[in-house]
């Protein structure tokens, strides 16, 4: 018997105590009384004394009936399994990071955007949070500014909010000023603003303003803050940090290279959560870390699957004791310390049974020196394919086109980590890209060979670098633009954000780059090669991007040549889905269902951000990530053609195969490019390549 939500009731004892004719109980199944007193209490909706009169029995009996009848298994409790799921990691961080408090918004459908979700339930937790008197300090950001705009507390009184950093002047609706008061008047609080900026020229000018009276008596009330509510900035190129403006004077790469994964109230924080020191330590005017960690209630409210490693370091660091998320990112942060249990629990299953001390701990591989791996794999990738690309000044780490690159073309240079070949070296030669800059394995390549790629690329009308967007890569390739600049080589960028599991709709500029890599570098690749103008081959190449959307699903986790041991661990009724493709757990954990099932998933996120009609067109990409063989992708992509077609969309170009792996791993994405004529032109140009060939 599963129980439903209680009804309203449908029959009980009347006032006078007696039983209504219809509310008699009918002949038993096995004059069985558990399924009477369960039937009564959990349909009809009766209490435990009413039960009681209508059975003929004690109320303690009826108790003992409703508790045995749980333990025969004759009722089975159930709970939305979303719920559920938030339920159970907001108690496993709570108890992992030792958290006072911590609310988890359930997993949706991406109907209303992250930010908006995350907002209303920091609304709904506020009210437990604050106390009359309190003084809270307000930091800035999107999300902060969301629980401004949807709390609404008119029973606290003498609440004072103040501004946790400086101000700017800057256009965009969550700056400090904004956040600051739009929390004030939803707590109807007075609010205190800090009159200074947040970050300021000089180390000098930054002590002249806090000697400033009015200043010192705005951070006295700072100082008194006995609560705290901030987000939590990552370090992706579209993050706030990096769109605000109040960094322009300050190259962040300074704090990337000394290892800085996120920002909390505009200070720069390392994996482990400790300070980051740079340029802007003694320039920036707010809440230092120490006085934030001292304050009594600390609340952040932060989610995306791309903060996992930002919230992490604040958790570690001890910056919050009050986490608000959504359940992705949660379970994220937790697999990302090492909470490995967890997935047991959201599913219920049983412990595994000790493994056999037969089983096989490695992953058996082709291997020399798994520490020349890479140089070994380069080394026999150049001799196979020598008559497509060429080392630049003798080294593996850069290498260009044979046929590729000509004086008053624009020149493409693309690249990445190894690890998921044939991308990125199988993609040049004519009519693709010119050059490619070769990192370690599932590593961002350095500056100096990105810029042997540009020097090499250069035909004297500029060089583009598409790459995907990563930290590290965003970070070296930005070095290597601005030494290219130095050199007289004009240099435009374009990101791939193509990983539609990565961030939501909202985010699209914060998405990972993945297997649309393939879609993306070929459109790049023939503006190039036709003689388009760096600015149209950019802009094409971004219009290329913004149309295309990979979903990813893991079956087995993929491993590494050092360790030959799996990256991580999937159970084996268990996918990974929204995978990258640098070895890394999916965004989410789920049952495995059938092939068919997986693909209308995929298709279905896809669907919702992909705007069609009928009669369009569509290129499609069905990848393996380096373990899945040809018949199961054919199988995925014969499900794909089936959905595509009921909505009357032609695929145009298909491509099924190896195209952008992650070593070993069992899995696939699906990847889909929304054409449009000139989008369509650019697919079908020639290219020649070691892997790819467009005749």
């Amino acid at each position: 018997m599963t129980i439903k939500t209680p009804s309203a009731r449908k029959g009980a004892a009347n006032r006078s105590g007696t039983i209504d004719a219809s509310d008699a109980i009918p002949l038993r199944y096995g004059d069985d009384p558990y399924v009477w007193a369960c039937w009564l209490y959990y349909e009809d909706g009766m209490t435990q004394g009413e039960i009681a009169e209508a059975m003929g029995v004690s109320r303690a009996t009826v108790n003992s009936y409703l508790a045995d009848a749980r333990e025969k298994g004759i009722v089975n409790i159930s709970i939305e399994p979303a719920r559920l799921a938030s339920l159970t990691i907001a108690q496993e961080l709570k108890r992992h990071f030792g958290l006072t408090d911590c609310l988890v918004v359930p997993s949706d459908d991406n109907a209303r955007p992250l930010i908006d979700r995350l907002g209303a339930a920091g609304a709904q937790a506020l009210p437990k949070l604050l106390k009359s008197g309190d003084t809270l300090a307000v930091a800035w950001g999107r999300t902060v500014l969301s629980v401004g705009e949807h709390a609404g507390i008119a029973s606290l009184q003498d609440m004072t909010v103040v501004q946790a950093t400086g101000g700017t002047t800057a256009s965009f609706a969550y700056t400090p000023e904004l956040c600051a008061s739009a929390v004030a008047r939803a707590i109807s609080a007075r609010c205190v603003n800090i009159t200074a900026p947040a970050v300021v020229k000089s180390p000098e000018l930054l002590h002249m303003l806090l000697e400033e009276p009015l200043v010192q008596e705005q951070f006295a009330t700072l100082a008194r803050a006995n609560r705290v509510l901030f987000g939590i900035s990552s370090l992706r190129p579209n993050s706030t940090i990096h769109t605000s403006g109040f960094f322009e004077s300050v190259s962040l790469q300074d704090y990337l290279a000394a290892g800085a994964v996120g920002v909390v109230a505009g200070r720069f924080i390392d994996e482990r959560g400790r300070p980051v020191a740079g340029p802007l330590d003694h320039r920036t005017v707010g809440i230092s870390l120490d006085l934030l960690r001292k304050i009594g209630t600390r609340i952040a409210v932060a989610g995306g699957f791309d903060k996992v490693p930002a919230l992490l370091a604040a958790l570690r660091g001890g910056y919050v004791n009050v986490l608000i998320t959504d359940a992705a990112t949660g379970h994220g942060i937790l697999r990302a310390d090492g909470v490995t249990a967890l997935d047991a629990k959201l599913w219920h299953r049983p412990k595994l049974v000790p493994t056999p001390s037969s089983y096989r701990t490695h992953v058996k591989k082709f291997l020399n020196n798994p520490n020349e791996v890479v140089e070994e794999m380069l080394d026999g990738a150049v001799k196979a394919h020598e008559i497509y690309l060429q080392p630049i000044n003798g080294s593996h780490r850069a290498l260009v086109a044979r046929n590729g690159p000509r004086p008053g073309k624009v020149g493409l240079v693309i690249g990445g980590g190894t690890g998921h070949e044939p991308c990125f070296l199988g993609y040049v030669g004519k009519g693709l890209a010119d050059a490619v800059a070769v990192g370690n394995i599932f590593s961002s390549p350095p500056p100096d060979p990105i810029v042997q790629c540009a020097e090499a690329a250069s035909g004297g009308e500029g060089v583009l670098f598409v790459y995907g967007n990563y930290a590290g890569d965003v970070m070296n390739f930005e070095m290597a633009a601005e030494i290219a600049e130095e050199k007289g080589i004009k240099v435009k960028t374009v990101l791939t954000t193509d990983d539609v599991a990565s961030s939501p709709v909202e985010d699209r500029e914060g998405r990972r780059g993945v297997a649309g890599n393939f879609f993306i570098f070929k459109i790049a690749g023939a503006a190039c090669d036709r003689g388009l103008s760096l600015e149209a081959c950019e802009a094409v190449t971004r219009k290329a991007n913004l149309r295309t959307y990979t979903v990813g699903v893991a079956l087995e986790p993929g491993s590494m040549p050092q360790t030959r041991r799996h990256n991580f661990e999937i159970g084996p009724d268990d996918m990974e889905v929204g995978m990258g493709i640098h070895g890394e757990p999916g965004v989410t954990r789920e049952r495995i269902r059938s092939a068919d099932e997986i693909t209308d998933s995929i298709m279905d996120r896809i669907f919702k951000e992909m705007k069609t009609a009928p009669g369009e067109r569509v290129a499609v990409l069905v990848n393996s990530f380096g373990a899945t063989p040809l018949m199961e992708l054919y199988i995925l992509f014969r499900r794909v053609q089936q959905r595509l077609a009921a909505k009357d969309i032609l695929i145009e170009a298909n491509w099924i195969g190896h195209y952008c792996t992650s070593l070993d791993m069992a899995g696939a994405s699906i990847t889909i490019l929304h054409l449009d004529q000139e989008l369509s032109d650019l697919l079908h140009h020639p290219c020649e390549t070691a892997f790819l060939k467009v005749n």
